[in-house]
């Protein structure tokens, strides 16, 4: 039985990931603002948590079907699937919605401001995750691996040059906070990705690249927020306790 007023979104979603498209349905932050009760958000968002529960309860008695149990993986695995996955679309995405969007506001500026601010915030967006991306791969994953390496040939955990694994995942959440806002933005000025009866065929392909990018941006944030940054936290605790 899930308690709407003290079961937290990203826990239910980190333990099935299916119930995020739930969470999407209703508008519900299942990422960033994961951390907070079902009805809190709901009641937030204008929506009755009831029938957020009875889609969940419903869910949760339909068998899962192979769907990947992130919760359960080693970080390891976590992190060279995120790079696989979703840092790879983020890399071939970016080009080509950068593209659309900017002829978009160049031919259709003019009638439709708000596309000149799409292209703006989308740009702000490749240059944040461009950067975000290389830094994860080249500091904070090869880090969190050098530790579950400790842990299993049950050696001293490495040395962090950065103190603690808290303050880089310190940053790299903001910068999720950052780029999921400015998403949030695009999605608003967007009217929800409905392009206007007058947008050409490049208009409308350019906000349905921009919807999936955004659903992407989810799902990569969530499995980084609230599965693997947390257990990486809880490892290195693990770790300076055993050299205790």
């Amino acid at each position: 039985m899930i308690d709407a007023g003290t079961t937290l979104i990203r826990d239910l979603v980190a333990n099935d990931f299916r119930t995020a498209a739930v969470f999407q349905k209703y508008g519900l932050d299942f990422c960033c603002g994961g951390g907070r009760p079902i009805a809190e958000a709901a009641i937030d968002k204008g929506v009755d948590p009831a029938s957020i529960i009875a889609d969940l309860e419903k869910l949760d008695a339909t068998p899962a079907n192979g769907s990947p149990k992130f919760n359960t993986w080693e970080l390891d695995l976590l992190a060279d699937y995120i790079v696989a996955n979703h840092h790879a679309y983020v890399r071939e995405a970016l080009p080509t919605i950068l593209l659309h969007v900017e002829k978009v506001a160049r031919v259709h500026g003019e009638n439709h401001p708000e596309t000149i601010a799409i292209a703006n915030a989308f740009r702000r967006v490749a240059q944040e995750l461009s950067q975000h991306m290389q830094k994860e791969e080249m500091m904070l994953f090869p880090f969190i691996k050098a530790m579950l390496s400790a842990s299993r040939s049950g050696l001293q955990g490495p040395s962090a040059p950065f103190g603690t694994v808290a303050n880089p995942i310190r940053m790299m959440e903001m910068e999720h906070q950052n780029a999921g806002d400015e998403m949030a933005e695009i999605r608003a000025l967007s009217n929800g990705y409905t392009p206007p009866e007058d947008a050409c065929t490049t208009y409308r392909v350019s906000f349905q690249e921009l919807h999936a990018f955004e659903l992407d941006l989810h799902q990569h944030v969530h499995l980084e927020n609230n599965i693997l940054f947390p257990k990486a936290v809880e490892l290195e605790a693990a770790l300076a306790s055993a050299v205790a």
